[in-house]
């Protein structure tokens, strides 16, 4: 049924409330497992300039090591939670979130999302949005919820390696 779960993260404790729902699944279906990274940037065009946010447009964020090691931290947190059986093929790119999740997904047959509701509500959420929202209403692909405020058990406990 599951041949390919996205997991999006941006390494906020809320976002990885998502990976053990996305574990079990790729686990119990021998599934790929996909961590994604999405530098924001529209968020950093504010406080960059327009050379530095082409750069990153183009996928050239490498060179800059502050962004990089982010992603790849995000990246490794999930990795955490995952065995050596598991297949995992991290992403990590650059754009609007929401349009490069739902892309991205749809371009490599993605079969599930797995993201965490972040729990704004009222003025906040209508001014902001919410990408979980807009990668459920944009996307053809199911997308699992995970809301930011269970607190019920995780399914898959981190590695202590």
């Amino acid at each position: 049924m599951f041949d390919r779960v996205l997991v999006p993260t941006d390494g906020s404790e809320a976002a990885e409330l998502a990976v053990p729902y996305a574990v079990e699944l790729a686990e119990q279906f021998d599934a790929t497992l996909y961590p994604m990274y999405v530098v924001d940037t529209d968020a950093l065009s504010h406080a960059l300039g327009s050379e530095q946010v082409d750069r990153i447009d183009a996928g050239q964020f490498g060179e800059m090591r502050e962004l990089h090691e982010r992603a790849a931290a995000a990246i490794d947190r999930v990795r955490e939670y995952t065995t050596a059986a598991l297949t995992v093929e991290p992403v990590i790119e650059a754009g609007i979130p929401h349009e490069v999740i739902t892309t991205f997904a749809e371009d490599t047959d993605i079969d599930l999302i797995v993201m965490t509701s972040q729990g704004r509500g009222g003025v906040k959420r209508a001014l902001l949005g919410s990408v979980t929202e807009r990668v459920a209403r944009g996307s053809s692909i199911p997308v699992l919820v995970v809301d930011a405020d269970d607190d019920s058990q995780l399914l898959v406990e981190p590695d202590p390696a």
